[in-house]
């Protein structure tokens, strides 16, 4: 077996199965996401012409959440709150390639002492905080180094799946398999898993969108979905006498839009449902929304005929990796470990796809804030298929998981909540009332400029419960939508003097929520509880006459 990096003594209450209190916990834990997968592109969650059946499989098994939230709708912020349990903010990676500080405790860091084997199989986004690892004196090199620069994650087979022209690295481990298995070319990743073949034989880049009808070059055995679902059974083969956590990170349906055959093909222009628009979205615009309109993107899927072209695409890729993860459960089931893993499937954000004249994602629309969340808890067979409509958010996964090992939650640190209660089929009286989502438009100037934003106003915060979504942005009107009776976010009431009372709700609600972050993680509550009898205790009596 493979030596896991760092690996520490194999911790007795994991692999006894058990907690000090005696509660049963699971042995594994595989963490299955997509990225850019949308939540209601799932035959599970309603959508009527693309079956996922091995998606609904797991869901029926398990309990499928029906208003889970990213914290942050772009790749690298999401993912840094689903691996750290904690707000953009807090833990401050607040864009794609922005690095978390290196004290971030993550997933990885959490679960390691106690003996638990904690890899990735494919994408993270986790940008290393090379200037803190260097300002440690810590070797990048060293078990230690690759750690911190992994986000916690052991890199089993990293891989963050977008590689452009022009790019050649040797130590990607998908691009040597592409080159073991014949592909040539500079880059057999743009070449050949994310191309299509001309008519002449020229490279069809897979990054025109114009493309994405036509078949990539690799064999579908050979493309990117297949190849990380057997490296995921390499892992878990590999672990069989110990206990381990394996973050499952299919890149697609992600970008560049191209599938192999036969997926690029199971569906067309009549599968595609119509897009979430309205002309009552155009008539004042807020100018953040008209900025994002403006770009490329938004300019090509707001046409009928890149819809057409694209959405079968997206959809064939959903499909391929259903029937991969078919694969997936099947092998599961041979080898016993359906019945000591928790299986948890996720998504780090939707995608427009047209709906509200945009592309892409950033914005807190629910086609893109709202993910796809199912939970499969072995312990629980009293809750199978039970579908969960409490609000949820993706920084309870982390105290989730430390729940079902039976590990220590660091509330202090750790900003969500244990979904376990819901797991049980329980019903907390005093679970939230609201979600909260996060992003930054400084790093897109062709919207920070047109509005005058300095880089450093140009924060953007989300407040949803059941009935409104709240948007703040800085030094611009807010947006308002009443979700009971605009469910589509069509009217935007950010400055409808009629809901001035309902945005002032909201506004202190921002400000509830700010003022009860996680703003000491180097000291536990039960510390910062016993401090004075602590100085006591010392010596210290500070003004005793």
């Amino acid at each position: 077996m493979a030596a896991a990096i760092g690996e520490p003594p194999i911790a007795q209450s994991v692999t006894t199965g058990e907690t000090e209190m005696g509660r049963q916990c699971v042995r594994n834990v595989l963490w299955i996401m997509c990225d850019q997968l949308r939540w209601d592109y799932l035959s599970c969650y309603g959508h009527p012409r693309l079956h996922t059946p091995n998606i609904d499989r797991l869901a029926g098994r398990g309990v499928r959440f029906t208003n889970a939230f990213v914290q942050g709708p772009v790749c690298g912020p999401s993912r840094m709150s689903y691996y750290t349990g904690r707000y953009v903010t807090s833990h401050g990676a607040v864009w794609n390639f922005v690095p978390m500080p290196i004290g971030e405790m993550t997933l990885g860091d959490f679960l390691r002492p106690h003996g638990v084997r904690v890899a990735v199989a494919g994408k993270t986004h986790v940008e290393a905080d090379r200037a803190g690892i260097g300002r440690l004196g810590i070797d990048p090199q060293s078990a230690q180094g690759v750690l911190a620069g992994e986000g916690g994650f052991e890199p089993f087979d990293r891989d963050d799946g977008i590689w452009p022209p022009g790019f050649a690295d040797e130590a990607h481990q998908y691009t040597a398999y592409l080159r073991q298995r014949g592909y040539d070319g500079a880059n057999p990743w743009h070449d050949h898993a994310n191309s299509a073949l001309g008519e002449n034989g020229e490279i069809l880049s897979g990054w025109n969108l114009r493309h994405a009808r036509l078949p990539a070059r690799v064999r579908e055995e050979d493309s990117e979905t297949p190849y990380m679902t057997r490296r995921a059974i390499d892992f878990i083969e590999q672990n069989a006498d110990r206990p381990w956590t394996l973050h499952l990170s299919y890149i697609k349906p992600h970008w560049p839009y191209v599938a192999p055959a036969p997926y690029h093909d199971l569906y067309g222009p009549e599968d595609v449902l119509p897009a979430k628009q309205d002309a009552r979205e155009i008539e004042h615009a807020h100018p953040v929304l008209q900025g994002f309109r403006n770009c490329e993107v938004s300019r090509n899927f707001s046409q009928a005929a890149v819809r057409a072209t694209v959405i079968p695409t997206y959809m064939g890729l959903i499909r391929q990796i259903d029937d991969q993860l078919g694969v997936l459960f099947d092998y599961l089931e041979r080898s016993g470990r359906f019945d000591d893993t928790m299986i948890i499937f996720s998504s780090d954000h939707g995608d427009y796809l047209g709906d509200h004249y945009l592309g892409e994602k950033e914005l807190f629309h629910d086609s893109v804030a709202k993910v796809p969340l199912i939970i499969y808890d072995p312990r629980q067979d009293a809750v199978r298929g039970r579908v969960e409509s409490r609000l949820v958010e993706a920084i309870d996964l982390v105290p989730t998981i430390l729940d079902a090992y039976g590990v220590p939650v660091p509330d202090h640190i750790v900003e969500g909540r244990s979904l376990s209660p819901l797991l049980r089929g329980e019903a907390p009286s005093d679970w939230r009332d609201a979600v909260f989502s996060e992003n930054d438009f400084a790093f897109r100037d062709f919207v920070r400029e047109p509005v005058g934003r300095p880089a450093h106003g140009c924060h953007m915060t989300m407040v949803r419960d059941h009935d409104w979504k709240f948007v703040h942005f800085e030094g611009l009107p807010p947006q308002l939508f009443d979700l009971r009776n605009d469910p589509d976010e069509f009217v935007d009431l950010g400055t409808d003097p009629a809901y001035a009372a309902v945005r002032e709700r909201f506004q202190a609600r921002l400000f509830d929520w700010l003022r009860n972050r996680r703003i000491h993680p180097t000291v536990s509550h039960a510390a910062m509880a016993g401090w004075t009898r602590k100085e006591d205790a010392a010596g210290i009596h500070i003004g005793r006459w």
